[in-house]
């Protein structure tokens, strides 16, 4: 007879070894790899993506080799991972329970949108933007934003999958996650501009 394993982790519960896991409010457990626990699973990726970029930000600033131009980068980049924690309990939460949601806490808003569409404006505004393919790679910062912005985009699939099987309603959540994943592109040729380096197209350059 196999014993009993005595467990003294607060994290490590064993509640998931049946392969299922909690929705927020609800009693409902659902597999872990029901659609919802890939799209917030994504979610969740794309916040570590980020903190990967704030981590290269904040090791220029403490070197004195940050761009004056991306002084601002560290805290917007906070305020998307933060966000997107939103995004996250919005996915998780169990059908039954969305009119428990609270907007800008689980739920994404318009005014969330909002914030995007207005720094999108700002920097576009500010440089010029390559019109064709970019290969990302030119300095650690860029690569990061752009792995970033790869994991949004699949957390944005994630997201369409779950709100067209109608396991979330949704107006804003999608909307967010399309609009952050042009701003890290934008950002990423920023950082590339900041550090004085240019892009490299997709397709190389015929001689004219």
């Amino acid at each position: 007879m196999s014993e009993k394993r005595v467990r003294k982790s607060v994290v490590a519960t064993g509640r998931g070894d049946d392969g299922t896991t909690d929705l927020l409010y609800g009693r409902e457990r659902i597999f872990k790899d029901d659609a919802r626990t890939e799209a917030y699973g994504a979610v969740d990726e794309a916040v570590a993506a980020l903190g990967m970029a704030r981590a290269e930000l904040s090791l220029k600033a403490q070197s004195g080799t940050l761009p004056r131009v991306l002084d601002a980068l560290p805290g917007l980049i906070l305020g998307f991972q933060r966000d997107l924690f939103v995004a996250g309990a919005q996915l998780a939460t169990a059908r039954e329970a969305i009119d428990r949601q609270k907007p800008g806490q689980t739920r994404v808003t318009a005014e969330m949108v909002d914030a995007l569409d207005a720094i999108l404006a700002e920097i576009e505004a500010a440089i010029e933007l390559p019109r064709e393919f970019v290969v990302p790679g030119e300095t650690r910062l860029s690569a990061a934003l752009e792995v970033a912005r790869t994991v949004v985009r699949r957390a944005e699939r994630r997201a369409v999958a779950v709100v067209r099987a109608d396991q979330i309603p949704d107006d804003q959540l999608v909307p967010y996650l399309n609009r952050l994943s042009d701003l890290l592109w934008i950002f990423a040729r920023a950082a590339e501009r900041g550090e004085g380096r240019s892009y490299t197209a997709a397709s190389p350059r015929r001689p004219s």
